[in-house]
């Protein structure tokens, strides 16, 4: 289990990012979290890495706690790649290759299968023709592809993903959901961040709400049609007006 208890966490002039989040990520399972920009939800996602240092609260990873005495990055055994995050920033090393980008990390572990793992995710993200290009020559999403590969590749227990499916298109968003799938019945915990409902709603086996640095609302996924709280029914409202906005909530238009 990948859990967050009572974390808190500030930045000077911002003020509090975090404020008492828990949450619980468990093997075999797909948490989608959703919530307006600047709510916390990337803040969350370093925290739950150990990239991040909380002020208060604890993280734990399989039953090891670290708590905000852990200064994130310094004297920590890295859980990577047990928790490995995707962020929407890629950061693909720019002097790699694709094959390179995807198979160094690998090469950091024991693993006999590497080999016909690689191979089985070059098809899997449809990168054949793209493997010996560097990453300033392939498109967004092209390159968000290689990034979840590189990911996926290490083989982590808990993947965290922050807005992976911006750049691609319907095509490429439908393939990614089956394989995220296929990675939950392997045994894989996964927590996705994502503006995309219908994303959610097909992905997701528990859904959490961000707003202004707390989860104000989680449950399955049905709370995406049936939401009981305003700051869901409006974040809803927002990002699709055709959704319901229930119990005489007003819509908020998107300007």
């Amino acid at each position: 289990m990948l859990k967050g208890s009572a974390l808190h966490k500030s930045y000077g002039n911002q003020g509090a990012v975090l404020k008492g989040v828990d949450v619980e990520i468990a093997p075999g399972t797909i948490t989608a979290l959703l919530g307006s920009n600047g709510c916390g939800k990337s803040t969350l996602l370093r925290a739950l890495a150990l990239i991040e240092p909380i002020d208060s609260g604890t993280v734990t990873i399989d039953g090891t706690a670290y708590d905000a005495s852990v200064d994130a990055g310094k004297g920590v055994p890295s859980p990577w790649p047990t928790v490995t995050v995707v962020f929407q920033q890629l950061f693909l090393w720019p002097h790699l290759r694709v094959r390179d980008n995807i198979a160094l990390p690998q090469s950091q572990r024991d693993d006999p299968m590497a080999a016909g793992r690689f191979e089985e995710l070059v098809q899997i993200f449809k990168l054949e023709e793209l493997v010996d290009r560097y990453p300033n020559e392939l498109s967004l999403g092209q390159r968000q592809r290689v990034a979840l590969a590189r990911a996926v590749a290490v083989r982590p227990t808990y993947l965290l993903l922050d807005e992976v499916t911006s750049a691609l298109d319907v095509e490429q968003v439908t393939s990614l959901l089956a394989y995220l799938k296929t990675l939950r019945g392997e045994g894989l915990g996964i927590l996705l961040i994502t503006h995309l409902i219908g994303f959610a709603r097909e992905s997701a086996d528990r859904v959490l709400f961000m707003s202004a640095g707390r989860v104000t609302e989680e449950g399955d996924a049905s709370i995406l049609s049936a939401p009981r709280t305003r700051e869901l029914a409006r974040f809803l409202a927002v990002l699709d007006p055709s959704e319901p906005v229930p119990n005489g909530v007003p819509a908020v238009c998107a300007s």
